[in-house]
Protein backbone atom coordinates (compact mmCIF):
# COMPACT_ATOMS: atom_id res chain seq x y z
CA UNK A 1 0.00 0.00 0.00
CA UNK A 2 1.27 3.64 -0.38
CA UNK A 3 2.93 5.10 2.26
CA UNK A 4 0.01 7.68 3.46
CA UNK A 5 -0.82 9.36 6.76
CA UNK A 6 -2.79 6.72 7.92
CA UNK A 7 -4.84 5.35 10.89
CA UNK A 8 -3.99 2.23 11.39
CA UNK A 9 -7.40 0.92 13.52
CA UNK A 10 -10.76 2.38 13.08
CA UNK A 11 -14.21 1.27 13.12
CA UNK A 12 -16.46 0.87 9.96
CA UNK A 13 -20.20 0.44 10.24
CA UNK A 14 -22.39 -0.94 7.44
CA UNK A 15 -26.31 -0.10 7.85
CA UNK A 16 -29.22 -2.51 6.99
CA UNK A 17 -32.13 -0.94 5.79
CA UNK A 18 -35.86 -2.04 4.55
CA UNK A 19 -36.55 0.77 2.39
CA UNK A 20 -39.44 1.57 0.37
CA UNK A 21 -41.16 4.25 -1.90
CA UNK A 22 -41.28 6.78 0.25
CA UNK A 23 -38.40 8.97 -0.37
CA UNK A 24 -37.95 11.47 2.49
CA UNK A 25 -39.11 8.38 5.21
CA UNK A 26 -36.25 6.72 3.74
CA UNK A 27 -33.56 9.09 3.53
CA UNK A 28 -34.80 10.22 7.43
CA UNK A 29 -34.04 6.76 8.44
CA UNK A 30 -30.99 6.86 6.51
CA UNK A 31 -29.86 9.92 8.41
CA UNK A 32 -30.86 8.52 11.97
CA UNK A 33 -28.86 4.81 11.29
CA UNK A 34 -25.99 7.24 10.60
CA UNK A 35 -25.86 9.34 12.87
CA UNK A 36 -26.30 5.93 15.53
CA UNK A 37 -23.38 4.76 13.76
CA UNK A 38 -21.11 7.64 14.04
CA UNK A 39 -22.30 7.86 18.13
CA UNK A 40 -21.07 4.46 18.20
CA UNK A 41 -17.47 5.42 17.07
CA UNK A 42 -17.70 4.67 12.95
CA UNK A 43 -14.81 6.35 10.69
CA UNK A 44 -16.78 4.87 7.81
CA UNK A 45 -20.15 4.69 7.44
CA UNK A 46 -21.83 2.07 4.37
CA UNK A 47 -25.87 2.46 3.32
CA UNK A 48 -27.18 0.08 1.06
CA UNK A 49 -28.13 -0.05 -2.45
CA UNK A 50 -30.97 2.36 -3.46
CA UNK A 51 -31.57 3.39 -0.26
CA UNK A 52 -33.49 6.23 -0.77
CA UNK A 53 -36.23 4.73 -3.07
CA UNK A 54 -36.60 1.22 -3.28
CA UNK A 55 -39.87 -0.20 -5.33
CA UNK A 56 -40.24 -1.08 -9.30
CA UNK A 57 -37.42 -0.69 -11.27
CA UNK A 58 -40.02 0.70 -14.30
CA UNK A 59 -40.15 3.74 -11.52
CA UNK A 60 -36.76 4.17 -11.09
CA UNK A 61 -36.06 7.25 -13.34
CA UNK A 62 -39.31 9.18 -11.78
CA UNK A 63 -37.33 9.13 -8.59
CA UNK A 64 -33.90 10.07 -10.18
CA UNK A 65 -32.19 12.70 -8.91
CA UNK A 66 -28.72 14.48 -10.28
CA UNK A 67 -25.43 14.40 -8.38
CA UNK A 68 -26.71 17.81 -6.53
CA UNK A 69 -30.14 17.17 -6.01
CA UNK A 70 -31.73 16.41 -2.23
CA UNK A 71 -29.74 12.56 -1.64
CA UNK A 72 -26.69 13.55 -2.71
CA UNK A 73 -27.02 16.82 -0.71
CA UNK A 74 -28.43 15.57 2.32
CA UNK A 75 -25.26 13.09 2.45
CA UNK A 76 -22.65 15.33 2.02
CA UNK A 77 -24.73 17.32 4.91
CA UNK A 78 -24.46 14.15 7.15
CA UNK A 79 -20.96 13.21 6.50
CA UNK A 80 -19.83 17.00 7.29
CA UNK A 81 -22.44 17.41 10.36
CA UNK A 82 -20.59 13.47 11.88
CA UNK A 83 -17.20 14.29 10.68
CA UNK A 84 -17.20 10.89 8.56
CA UNK A 85 -16.52 8.82 5.70
CA UNK A 86 -19.76 8.21 4.18
CA UNK A 87 -20.53 5.80 1.28
CA UNK A 88 -24.11 6.90 0.05
CA UNK A 89 -25.54 3.33 -0.52
CA UNK A 90 -26.92 3.99 -4.06
CA UNK A 91 -29.67 6.10 -5.62
CA UNK A 92 -31.05 6.58 -9.43
CA UNK A 93 -29.22 9.02 -11.00
CA UNK A 94 -30.34 11.13 -13.80
CA UNK A 95 -28.85 10.86 -17.03
CA UNK A 96 -28.88 13.18 -20.02
CA UNK A 97 -30.36 11.86 -23.07
CA UNK A 98 -30.92 8.56 -22.13
CA UNK A 99 -34.54 7.29 -20.24
CA UNK A 100 -32.52 4.78 -18.20
CA UNK A 101 -30.92 5.71 -14.96
CA UNK A 102 -27.16 4.98 -13.86
CA UNK A 103 -27.20 3.13 -10.56
CA UNK A 104 -24.54 5.55 -8.19
CA UNK A 105 -22.76 5.48 -4.96
CA UNK A 106 -21.12 8.01 -4.18
CA UNK A 107 -18.13 8.48 -1.04
CA UNK A 108 -18.24 11.66 0.69
CA UNK A 109 -15.49 12.72 3.31
CA UNK A 110 -15.36 14.38 7.17
CA UNK A 111 -15.69 17.60 5.12
CA UNK A 112 -18.72 16.62 2.78
CA UNK A 113 -16.29 16.76 0.00
CA UNK A 114 -17.48 14.31 -2.49
CA UNK A 115 -14.18 11.78 -3.10
CA UNK A 116 -15.86 8.99 -4.95
CA UNK A 117 -18.09 8.36 -7.72
CA UNK A 118 -19.13 4.87 -8.77
CA UNK A 119 -21.81 3.51 -11.41
CA UNK A 120 -23.11 0.36 -11.09
CA UNK A 121 -21.48 -1.43 -13.93
CA UNK A 122 -23.07 -5.09 -13.73
CA UNK A 123 -26.63 -5.45 -14.05
CA UNK A 124 -29.39 -7.91 -12.03
CA UNK A 125 -30.95 -9.87 -15.32
CA UNK A 126 -32.15 -13.07 -14.33
CA UNK A 127 -34.88 -15.25 -14.53
CA UNK A 128 -35.49 -17.96 -12.09
CA UNK A 129 -38.51 -19.76 -10.81
CA UNK A 130 -39.58 -17.18 -8.23
CA UNK A 131 -37.69 -13.99 -8.94
CA UNK A 132 -37.19 -12.20 -12.60
CA UNK A 133 -35.63 -9.24 -12.77
CA UNK A 134 -34.30 -6.82 -15.87
CA UNK A 135 -32.33 -3.98 -14.52
CA UNK A 136 -30.35 -3.32 -17.67
CA UNK A 137 -34.22 -2.43 -19.21
CA UNK A 138 -34.32 0.41 -17.16
CA UNK A 139 -30.82 1.26 -15.93
CA UNK A 140 -27.38 2.30 -18.00
CA UNK A 141 -24.39 -0.01 -16.75
CA UNK A 142 -21.18 2.45 -15.70
CA UNK A 143 -17.93 1.95 -17.38
CA UNK A 144 -15.22 2.97 -14.42
CA UNK A 145 -14.07 1.68 -11.11
CA UNK A 146 -13.83 3.56 -8.31
CA UNK A 147 -10.90 4.24 -5.85
CA UNK A 148 -10.33 6.66 -3.49
CA UNK A 149 -6.87 7.59 -1.29
CA UNK A 150 -8.24 8.74 2.41
CA UNK A 151 -6.44 8.40 5.82
CA UNK A 152 -8.43 5.33 6.46
CA UNK A 153 -6.70 3.55 3.33
CA UNK A 154 -7.49 3.24 0.09
CA UNK A 155 -11.92 2.54 -0.07
CA UNK A 156 -12.64 0.96 -3.24
CA UNK A 157 -16.57 0.82 -4.53
CA UNK A 158 -19.10 -1.79 -5.96
CA UNK A 159 -22.70 -1.78 -6.03
CA UNK A 160 -24.65 -5.85 -5.39
CA UNK A 161 -24.24 -7.76 -8.32
CA UNK A 162 -20.81 -6.35 -9.17
CA UNK A 163 -20.33 -9.25 -5.97
CA UNK A 164 -20.26 -12.00 -8.42
CA UNK A 165 -17.49 -10.76 -10.88
CA UNK A 166 -14.03 -10.67 -9.47
CA UNK A 167 -12.70 -8.91 -12.20
CA UNK A 168 -13.75 -5.64 -11.14
CA UNK A 169 -11.77 -5.81 -8.46
CA UNK A 170 -8.89 -7.72 -10.27
CA UNK A 171 -8.73 -4.81 -12.22
CA UNK A 172 -7.89 -2.40 -9.03
CA UNK A 173 -3.97 -2.02 -7.91
CA UNK A 174 -5.10 -3.76 -5.02
CA UNK A 175 -2.09 -2.69 -3.41
CA UNK A 176 -3.88 0.74 -2.76
CA UNK A 177 -7.14 -0.84 -1.42
CA UNK A 178 -7.71 -1.69 2.04
CA UNK A 179 -11.12 -1.73 1.95
CA UNK A 180 -14.14 -2.58 -0.46
CA UNK A 181 -17.65 -0.94 -0.10
CA UNK A 182 -20.48 -2.88 -1.28
CA UNK A 183 -23.66 -1.45 -0.98
CA UNK A 184 -26.53 -3.86 -1.64
CA UNK A 185 -30.53 -5.03 -2.33
CA UNK A 186 -29.10 -9.02 -2.74
CA UNK A 187 -32.15 -10.95 -3.36
CA UNK A 188 -33.59 -14.04 -0.33
CA UNK A 189 -33.26 -16.27 -3.04
CA UNK A 190 -29.68 -15.96 -4.27
CA UNK A 191 -28.17 -14.71 -0.89
CA UNK A 192 -29.21 -17.71 1.14
CA UNK A 193 -26.77 -19.75 -1.38
CA UNK A 194 -24.03 -17.14 -2.09
CA UNK A 195 -23.84 -13.58 -0.38
CA UNK A 196 -21.70 -14.78 2.24
CA UNK A 197 -19.08 -17.09 0.13
CA UNK A 198 -18.88 -15.03 -2.37
CA UNK A 199 -18.15 -11.35 0.11
CA UNK A 200 -15.22 -14.02 2.00
CA UNK A 201 -14.12 -15.16 -1.39
CA UNK A 202 -13.79 -11.09 -2.50
CA UNK A 203 -12.04 -10.68 0.69
CA UNK A 204 -9.79 -13.45 0.66
CA UNK A 205 -8.53 -13.30 -2.80
CA UNK A 206 -8.07 -9.30 -3.00
CA UNK A 207 -6.83 -9.70 0.62
CA UNK A 208 -9.07 -6.65 1.72
CA UNK A 209 -11.95 -5.47 3.99
CA UNK A 210 -15.48 -6.00 2.92
CA UNK A 211 -18.15 -3.68 4.64
CA UNK A 212 -21.36 -5.02 2.92
CA UNK A 213 -24.57 -3.02 3.58
CA UNK A 214 -27.66 -5.08 2.70
CA UNK A 215 -31.47 -4.03 2.38
CA UNK A 216 -34.11 -6.71 4.34
CA UNK A 217 -37.59 -7.27 3.55
CA UNK A 218 -39.80 -7.69 1.23
CA UNK A 219 -40.21 -4.44 -0.71
CA UNK A 220 -42.85 -3.45 -3.88
CA UNK A 221 -42.34 -5.44 -6.73
CA UNK A 222 -42.66 -8.83 -4.28
CA UNK A 223 -38.97 -9.45 -4.12
CA UNK A 224 -37.39 -10.26 -0.77
CA UNK A 225 -34.09 -8.23 0.30
CA UNK A 226 -31.59 -10.80 2.07
CA UNK A 227 -30.22 -8.74 5.09
CA UNK A 228 -27.26 -10.37 6.53
CA UNK A 229 -24.89 -7.31 6.29
CA UNK A 230 -21.48 -7.97 6.37
CA UNK A 231 -18.17 -7.36 7.47
CA UNK A 232 -15.15 -9.13 6.75
CA UNK A 233 -11.43 -9.41 6.95
CA UNK A 234 -8.33 -9.79 4.07
CA UNK A 235 -8.31 -13.01 5.69
CA UNK A 236 -12.00 -14.18 5.18
CA UNK A 237 -13.00 -13.92 9.00
CA UNK A 238 -17.01 -12.52 9.65
CA UNK A 239 -15.91 -10.04 12.09
CA UNK A 240 -20.32 -9.03 11.95
CA UNK A 241 -23.43 -9.72 10.81
CA UNK A 242 -26.49 -8.61 10.59
CA UNK A 243 -29.83 -10.53 11.04
CA UNK A 244 -31.70 -11.60 8.15
CA UNK A 245 -35.00 -9.44 9.30
CA UNK A 246 -34.54 -6.54 11.01
CA UNK A 247 -33.11 -2.28 10.61
CA UNK A 248 -29.15 -2.84 11.90
CA UNK A 249 -26.06 -1.22 12.23
CA UNK A 250 -23.37 -3.38 12.45
CA UNK A 251 -19.74 -2.44 13.25
CA UNK A 252 -16.21 -3.44 13.53
CA UNK A 253 -12.79 -2.69 13.95
CA UNK A 254 -10.69 -1.82 10.38
CA UNK A 255 -6.99 -3.18 11.32
CA UNK A 256 -4.70 -2.32 8.67
CA UNK A 257 -1.51 -3.55 10.56
CA UNK A 258 -4.20 -7.12 10.19
CA UNK A 259 -4.10 -6.30 6.45
CA UNK A 260 -0.21 -6.29 5.82
CA UNK A 261 0.11 -8.84 7.95
CA UNK A 262 -2.27 -10.84 6.07
CA UNK A 263 -0.44 -9.98 2.74
CA UNK A 264 2.89 -9.86 3.99
CA UNK A 265 2.70 -13.93 5.17
CA UNK A 266 0.62 -14.83 2.10
CA UNK A 267 1.80 -12.41 -0.70
CA UNK A 268 -0.62 -13.80 -3.39
CA UNK A 269 -0.38 -10.00 -4.86
CA UNK A 270 2.84 -10.17 -5.91
CA UNK A 271 2.42 -13.96 -7.35
CA UNK A 272 -0.31 -12.80 -9.79
CA UNK A 273 0.89 -13.55 -13.46
CA UNK A 274 -2.26 -11.97 -15.22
Amino acid sequence: MRNLTMSDRWIAAAVQMNAGEDKEVNLQTAERLIAEAAAQGARLVVLPELFNYLGRLEDLAEHAESLDGPTATRMRQAAQKHEIFLVAGSFAELRQGDDRVSNTSLLFDPQGKQLGLYRKMHLFDIDLPDVHVHESKYVAPGDLPSVCPTELGGLAQAICYDLRFPELPRSLNLREVACLALPAAFTAKTGAAHWEVLIRARAIENQLFVIAANQFGRYVSGIQSYGHSLIVDPWGTVLAEASGDAEEIITAEISLDKLREVRQHMPTLGHRRI
